[in-house]
């Protein structure tokens, strides 16, 4: 791992980043590192999934029709496509730390400005605004806890920190039974709001920033600082020396090369079979947590059982979560995926049937199930971008399946409305979603043909 270098006044040591980091076992910094990007991605779920719950008191406050709901759900969406295709290549050049702080405060502002809405305009406005921040956050958050993570534990550090994202949808709804009967809809957005302007003063004193881009950028001093928080024992006279392949991508070079990259030569086939795996979980992700709500509530069901019934679909990926992390870091991650999504794709069909007739019970089982698999699923395939994708490539990856991948989810939750609108019932539109997780299915299965194909001599 390390080589020693003659000097006249004292030995000096090189050491290669990337052999550094696999080479330390877990340790407290890491436990810090996961913390703070868990909590951001808590606030991000939780920005994103309480306009769900917010939506049927906003609905009846503005006098507006439930079909209409459908640009209000997709606005952050659009946003968050925007974050992720537009803003987040950016931090190759900004670096990760800042990209993180910055957005983490934009989407704290807007989303408080969002309780002051007086519009369905201003509204869509706010929630698009928030959601560019909100994913322009993501990728750099993934990007450096994926970086910082021994190779033999990344998927599961990744599906780590999606946990917390999902966690964040469980509190939406926790927190909405709450203060919206209590306060109203805007007060959801004050909690959101000023959370991560708190939790910003910690990123700013202990977030850390990618010692590759500080190498990159000629910042030795720092990275070897940076290197010494996860190692105290590496010499403070360290040479660090960045990894091999971390030049083919140098710092300052133009982002538009870079992202062509992904869609030339061998990645190409790669990236598409990525990216429509992507859409077509989001699609299923987004149309269960934006419209489960409205129909479980429109079947006259209590308000306990349309919040349990969201709130499950979030607890079953979490602890799904539990068993696809490690089984993807110890099997194949591309055949553990697949089978996910083929086995989601049952369950999916088993929601659609309970919500046409079947009994209480069944439809809070039928949401957990799904959940495992959907939400599951959604954490999954990120941590299968940081495996698919080397580290100079990995956040920019990242954020462009996200970005692309939004279109599934964008799109989703307006043809669920207007096929609710015609008449079609949710049993119907359940049952397509179920062939949608099929076609995501066979994607990642096709990409591991491909991977295994280019491993051999």
């Amino acid at each position: 791992m390390a080589s020693e270098l003659s000097s006249s006044h004292a030995s000096v040591t090189g050491v290669r980043v990337g052999e550094l980091i696999d080479g330390r076992p877990v340790g407290r910094f890491h436990y810090l590192l996961l913390a703070l990007a868990g909590a951001v991605m808590f606030l991000d779920g939780f920005d994103t999934q309480s306009i769900s719950f917010a939506a049927p008191a906003i609905a009846r406050e503005w006098g507006l029709p439930v079909s209409s709901l459908g640009p209000i759900f997709s606005a952050a969406i659009v946003g968050l496509m925007v974050g992720y295709l537009c803003l987040a290549p950016l931090a190759h050049r900004s670096g990760q730390r800042r990209a993180v702080i910055v957005c983490t405060a934009m989407f704290g502002i807007l989303t408080l400005l969002c309780a002051f809405a007086e519009s369905p305009l201003q509204l869509i406005a706010l929630r698009f605004l928030t959601g560019a921040g909100l994913g322009a956050a993501i990728p750099s958050l993934v990007g450096i806890v994926s970086e910082f993570t021994p190779a033999r534990r990344r998927s599961s550090f990744v599906m780590f920190i999606y946990c917390w994202y999902a966690l964040g949808f469980v509190a939406a709804g926790v927190v909405s039974g709450f203060v919206i009967p209590l306060w109203g809809w805007r007060a959801m957005f004050i909690v959101g709001g000023t959370v991560p302007l708190v939790l910003l003063m910690v990123l700013l004193r202990y977030f850390p920033e990618s010692p590759r881009y500080l190498l990159l950028r000629g910042a030795g001093d720092r990275a070897n600082a940076t290197l010494r928080r996860l190692d105290p024992a590496l010499p403070s006279n360290a040479i660090v020396l960045t990894d091999a392949t971390d030049n083919s991508h140098p710092a300052g070079e133009g982002k538009a090369s870079m992202i062509l990259d992904f869609v030339r030569g061998r990645w190409l086939l790669n990236t598409l079979l990525l990216w429509l795996a992507f859409g077509a979980n989001l699609a299923a992700f987004y149309a269960i947590q934006s419209w489960l709500p409205t129909i479980v509530g429109s079947l006259g069901e209590s308000a306990r059982v349309v919040i349990a019934c969201t709130v499950l679909t979030t607890v079953g990926g979490i602890a799904a979560a539990m068993f696809i992390g490690p089984a993807m870091d110890r099997t194949s991650p591309f055949r553990t995926l697949g089978t996910v999504y083929l086995v989601g794709a049952g369950f999916v069909a088993l929601l659609g049937w309970a919500l046409g007739g079947g009994s209480t019970v069944a439809l809070l089982v039928a949401a957990f199930l799904t959940g495992t698999c959907v939400t599951g699923g959604q954490m999954s395939v990120i941590a299968l971008a940081t495996v698919l994708y080397p580290t100079d490539m990995r956040s920019t990856g990242v954020g462009w399946a996200l970005g692309i991948g939004r279109l599934g989810g964008i799109a989703a939750p307006l043809i669920i409305g207007a096929a609710l609108s015609a008449g079609i019932a949710p049993r119907e539109v359940f049952f397509a979603m179920a062939i949608v997780l099929v076609v995501a299915g066979f994607c990642v299965l096709a990409l591991e043909r491909r991977v295994q194909a280019v491993r051999q001599p």
